[in-house]
C-alpha cells in the first residue's frame, strides 16, 4: 500500500475496505407486533382503502370486521419524498443532506458513501464505518423539535436542565454549494463574537462561495461565513453575519478528565430533526479514526476519538456532546454503521456506536483558525506506513514522490529515529498502526514534548521527541 509522509502532508484515508459487522434485522410492526390484540369486539369499519396519511400525521390503524390489524403503510425512503426509514434511506453517517431545491426537477436519493478504516486501540483489530450524505429529493422533512424545553425549570444535574441550557446555545446549519449542492448539520455557541464551532465536512460546500445559514431553536436564522477549515482535524468555525448581542457560549469542559462509563449528552438534528437531545455513556476513550469525504483529492481526517453509545445519527455532525454538568467534551464526528453496504443496502442509523472530537483538541483548533484562518497540525516529519498493523507504526523507507522517508532536520531525525523503525508507544499510548499515531500526534499542539518508544532490529528504545508544526490550508 502506498504511503505519505505524516509530517508534511495529510495523508489520505486507509484504502483497506470496511467489515461488515452485521446487518440491522427487521423489527415487526403494527400493534400485533406486540402481541396483545384487542379481546373486546370492535365496531365494524368502512372497507375503502385509506388514503396515504400526510407528512407529519401519525398513521392510526384500524381493524377489520373479522378483528385482522392492516400493516401499517410504507415509509418511502429519503428520496421518496419522506422521512427516513425506508430501503433507500443512506444511513450510517452524522451529515444529513437537505431536499434538493424545485429547481432541479428530480428526486432520487443521492448519497456519497464515504468508507473508512476504524483501528481497534489495543485490539489491533480493523473495524469499518461509514460516513454517507443522505439525500432527500422529496419536500422538506426537517422537524424542530418544541422550544418549551426553555420555558420549564428542572432541577440542576438532571438531564432536562442542562438540556434548557445548552439548546439556546446550538445551531442548525444548512450548508449550500454554488451548484445548490449541500446538507445540514449542526454546530454550537463558541463565543459572544458570533463564532460557531462544527465539524470541516459540515460546510465544507459552502467555503468556496457557497451559501450558509445558522438557525437557533427559538427559530432565529442568520447568515454566515466559514471563517476557517481544518480538513485532517475535521473542525471548521463560521460566524454568523449581524449576530445578535445575547449569544450565550457554551461551558467547555476538560475531555483529558473524561472517564469511561461518564454519561454523556449530544444535541443535534439527526436526519434534519433540529434540536434533538439523545443521551448515554462514554465508552472508550482514545479510539483511532480516520475517515475521508471519499474524493479522490480528498485528504484524510484523522482524530484521536471520545466513543459514545448515545443515539447519533446523520445530521448530528458538529453538534456538541455535553458532560452531566452541560460542559461540551466533544463535537459529534461519525458513527459506525452496522454493514459497509452502498445506496442503503443494509446501512442503520445509530447503533450506540459515535464518535466525537476531544474538545481540548477542537478547542486549540479553533482558536488557531479564529486568529489565523488557518489550522496548525503537529508532525513529526517521518513517513508512516498506513496499512493495518497491530504491531506500530513503521517509518517507511522512501517518501511521498521519493523524499526522503525522515526529513532532515525534522524532529524524528533529532529525536534519532530511521527508516524501518516501528513506533510502538507514544507517551503511555499503544500505537498499532499508522492512522493511530496520526490520530495521537494530533492531539498535541507544536512545541509538545512526547516519549516516543520504538522497535529496531528487534530491540525496544525510547526517546524523547519534541513535535513540530506545519500551517495547513483545509
Amino acid at each position: 500500500m502506498s504511503t505519505e509522509n505524516e509530517g508534511n502532508a495529510v495523508p489520505p484515508a486507509p484504502s483497506a475496505p470496511p467489515v461488515p459487522v452485521g446487518s440491522p434485522e427487521t423489527a415487526p410492526q403494527g400493534p400485533a407486533a406486540a402481541g396483545n390484540p384487542p379481546t373486546a369486539p370492535l365496531p365494524p369499519v368502512p372497507q375503502e382503502s385509506p388514503a396515504a396519511p400526510e407528512q407529519g400525521v401519525a398513521y392510526q390503524p384500524v381493524p377489520a370486521p373479522d378483528g385482522t390489524w392492516p400493516p401499517p403503510p410504507a415509509t418511502p425512503a429519503y428520496g421518496d419524498g419522506a422521512g427516513p426509514g425506508g430501503p433507500g434511506a443512506g444511513w450510517g453517517a452524522s451529515y444529513q443532506q437537505p431536499a434538493p431545491k424545485p429547481r432541479n426537477g428530480r428526486g432520487g436519493l443521492v448519497a456519497a458513501v464515504l468508507v473508512a478504516a476504524l483501528v481497534a486501540g489495543g485490539l489491533g483489530g480493523g473495524l469499518g464505518y461509514t460516513l454517507a450524505k443522505d439525500s432527500d429529493g422529496g419536500g422538506s422533512t426537517t422537524v424542530s423539535a418544541s422550544d418549551s424545553a426553555t420555558q420549564v425549570k428542572r432541577a440542576p444535574g438532571t438531564i432536562a436542565h442542562v438540556a434548557a441550557k445548552a439548546l439556546p446555545s446550538t445551531v442548525t446549519i444548512e450548508a449550500e454549494s454554488t451548484n445548490g449542492e449541500g446538507g445540514t448539520g449542526t454546530g454550537f455557541v463558541f463565543d459572544t463574537q458570533g463564532h460557531i464551532v462544527t465539524n470541516n465536512h459540515v460546510v465544507a460546500d459552502a467555503v468556496d462561495g457557497g451559501k450558509l445559514t445558522a438557525t437557533f431553536p427559538d427559530g432565529r436564522k442568520y447568515d454566515a461565513e466559514v471563517v476557517g477549515h481544518a480538513q485532517g482535524y475535521d473542525v471548521a468555525v463560521v460566524k454568523l453575519k449581524n449576530a445578535p448581542s445575547d449569544l450565550k457560549p457554551l461551558a467547555l469542559g476538560d475531555s483529558d478528565k473524561v472517564a469511561v462509563g461518564d454519561e454523556t449528552i449530544a444535541i443535534g438534528a439527526p436526519f434534519g430533526l433540529s434540536n434533538t437531545v439523545t443521551t448515554g455513556i462514554i465508552s472508550a476513550k482514545n479510539r483511532p479514526v480516520a475517515s475521508s469525504d471519499g474524493s479522490s483529492t480528498s485528504k484524510a481526517s484523522y482524530m484521536s476519538a471520545l466513543q459514545t453509545d448515545a443515539s447519533i445519527n446523520p445530521g448530528n455532525s458538529g453538534g456538541p456532546l455535553l458532560d452531566a454538568s452541560g460542559a461540551v467534551i466533544g463535537i459529534n464526528s461519525a458513527i459506525q454503521s452496522s454493514s459497509s453496504g452502498g445506496f442503503g443496502a443494509g446501512q442503520s442509523g445509530s447503533i450506540g456506536l459515535g464518535f466525537a472530537i476531544p474538545i481540548n483538541q477542537a478547542k486549540y483548533v479553533a482558536q488557531q483558525l479564529i486568529k489565523t484562518g488557518k489550522p496548525v497540525y503537529a508532525r513529526i516529519g517521518a513517513s508512516v506506513s498506513l496499512e493495518e498493523s497491530t504491531d506500530g507504526a513503521k517509518i517507511t523507507d522512501q517518501g511521498t514522490g521519493g523524499a526522503a522517508a525522515v526529513e532532515s532536520g525534522g524532529p524524528a531525525d533529532k529525536a534519532g529515529l530511521k527508516p524501518g523503525d516501528v513506533i510502538t508507544k507514544l507517551d503511555d499510548h499503544v500505537i498499532d498502526s499508522g492512522p493511530t499515531l496520526i490520530g495521537e500526534i494530533w492531539t498535541h499542539k507544536p512545541g509538545d514534548k512526547v516519549a516516543v518508544t520504538y522497535k529496531r532490529g528487534g530491540q525496544e528504545h525510547s526517546v524523547s521527541m519534541t513535535l513540530g508544526s506545519r500551517e495547513g490550508d483545509s
